[in-house]
């Protein structure tokens, strides 16, 4: 265990800034998100949650995939990536995000591989830190993650004076000897005692009992076809924001550009919340925003578990709580559905 003085963090980051990619929270225009660290940049780690998660380090919001050059009848496809090819530190994580990495490696990493995701994930250490003051939208310990000890290839914790460090695996510990001139050795003991006081909110948090039980694969045809989802999606306004704050959405459309010297095939973030989602020639498999809904908040408790030898894809982040405007988010659907039917 390491630790250093807050006051010599932005030494810390300038560090690593040297030899590696460096998104780290940052504050502007009184939001937090991740970004790219400079000099003279707000990094607010004590931030709980991004707007928006860190999983924009490895699947970003749009992407340049290739470009076709035509002449004629002939067709030239060009490699035109430009993902920086030094190592990158994806620094401040939260116990919940970084599980939210698990859940979208075993989609990008899974054959097929999706090279531009892997590219990044090899490239990337990610530098946890434990929540400390938990907020009642929060609810990562009913999918069984602990926030006091988020996973990560070092892990980290903040108090008024210190953040301290522990290397969890070779990656952590790469990073942790080009810190070491930086870094001091120090026992467990602060560690030890915010992890418990941290524990006590948690107990007390409106979201910790959250009960999952019936969300099984043997109950999907029964949760698949129960008349409360019509109630519940009534007010959904189709508007994708509980997708883009998501730390596992995963789905994505693929576009052509044209251009005065080519075609560009890019990639966006897509919701599986929009009526044209998947819209095809024939029209929408999916027609009425019930079932879009549905088909949402399905994947997440039953569909992917199911097919993941039960890893939810939730996490528990609450950004959906905070951010639906009509409060139609997974919370919600797991109260109403979850308990035995009445």
């Amino acid at each position: 265990m390491y630790r250093i003085k807050k006051t010599d963090l932005n030494a810390l980051y300038a560090a690593i800034a040297k030899t590696s990619g460096l998104f780290i929270p940052i504050r502007r225009a009184d939001e937090v998100n991740f970004a790219v660290w400079g000099e003279g940049k707000e990094v607010s780690l004590e931030t709980l949650k991004t707007v928006k998660s860190p999983k924009n380090a490895f699947f970003p919001q749009t992407e340049n995939m290739m470009k076709f050059k035509t002449e004629g009848k002939s067709v030239e496809v060009v490699d035109i990536r430009t993902e920086d090819k030094r190592p990158f530190v994806v620094f401040g994580v939260k116990a919940c995000d970084v599980k939210a990495f698990e859940v979208l490696d075993r989609v990008f990493l899974a054959e097929p591989v999706d090279t531009f995701y892997q590219s990044r994930r090899n490239a990337i250490t990610v530098v946890s830190l434990a929540c400390s003051r938990p907020e009642e939208s929060c609810f990562c310990t009913a999918f069984g993650i602990d926030p006091t000890a988020p996973e990560g290839d070092v892990t980290t914790w903040l108090d008024g004076e210190y953040l301290y460090w522990r290397a969890n695996n070779q990656k952590g510990e790469a990073l942790t000897e080009k810190l070491a001139s930086l870094l001091e050795k120090c026992g467990e003991e602060a560690v030890e005692a915010q992890r418990s006081q941290t524990k006590e909110i948690l107990k007390r948090l409106p979201l910790a009992a959250l009960d999952l039980s019936r969300f099984k694969e043997e109950n999907l045809n029964e949760l698949f076809n129960d008349p409360r989802w019509a109630e519940l999606s009534e007010a959904c306004l189709g508007c994708g924001a509980c997708t883009f704050v998501c730390p596992t959405c995963q789905c994505f459309d693929i576009r052509d550009f044209k251009t005065n010297s080519g075609v560009i095939r890019y990639r966006c973030w897509d919701s599986c919340m929009y009526s044209d989602f998947t819209l095809m020639a024939h029209g929408n498999s999916r027609t009425t925003q019930m079932q879009r809904y549905r088909q949402r908040f399905m994947h997440k408790l039953v569909y992917y578990p199911a097919q993941n030898g039960g890893l939810y894809s939730c996490v528990g982040c609450g950004r959906c709580v905070n951010k639906c405007p009509q409060n139609l988010n997974i919370v919600k659907v797991i109260k109403t559905l979850g308990g035995e039917k009445s």
